[in-house]
């Protein structure tokens, strides 16, 4: 069972998710803690395993990645040795950068990077095709993107009538 986030450690993980680059004193300053407490709040929150690791974000542009691509991917039924050769698989191909498993007419959900679409086309053929169990691709390619942030809300809305009722 998870112990209970108080107002500083939400504040903390807020903090590192907008930007974990900032040293343990500017950290500490911006939420209202002493360097200390804040280093020590900031490893128990590690070793809970709220803050699973620390990373760069990248320019996609300047990279060559022009397009983000939801390949829905059908699936034959597989065993548990061809699911697990799928996962294995998918690990192994740095453009995916996302793979869930779905409700509906589909099976996989694939996040994937692509230059343009004569790569993707070539990447359907070449790669997601030949792995375990798939069947057929249908892909949603993404124009522009409107919205795109890393950071968790930390609160979960609540809705419809209160506790009390």
């Amino acid at each position: 069972m998870p112990l209970v986030l108080d107002q500083i450690d939400l504040k903390i993980l807020n903090v590192m998710q907008k930007d974990a680059s900032l040293s343990s004193a500017e950290l500490a300053s911006r939420v209202g803690l002493s360097q200390s407490p804040c280093w020590r709040r900031i490893q128990r929150l590690r070793d809970e395993g709220y803050i699973k690791s620390v990373v760069a974000l990248l320019d996609d542009e300047k990279l060559g990645i022009n397009m983000y691509i939801f390949a829905q991917l059908k699936m034959r039924t597989l065993d548990d040795d061809e699911r697990e050769r799928f996962r294995h698989e998918v690990d192994k191909i740095p453009e995916v950068l996302e793979c869930w498993t779905v409700f509906g007419d589909t099976d996989c959900m694939l996040k994937v990077v692509a230059p343009d679409v004569k790569w993707y086309q070539d990447f359907i053929f070449y790669v997601l095709l030949k792995l375990p169990g798939v069947i057929d691709i249908s892909s949603i390619v993404t124009l522009t993107d409107t919205k795109k942030q890393t950071a968790l809300p930390l609160t979960i809305r609540q809705f419809g009538p209160s506790k009390g009722r």
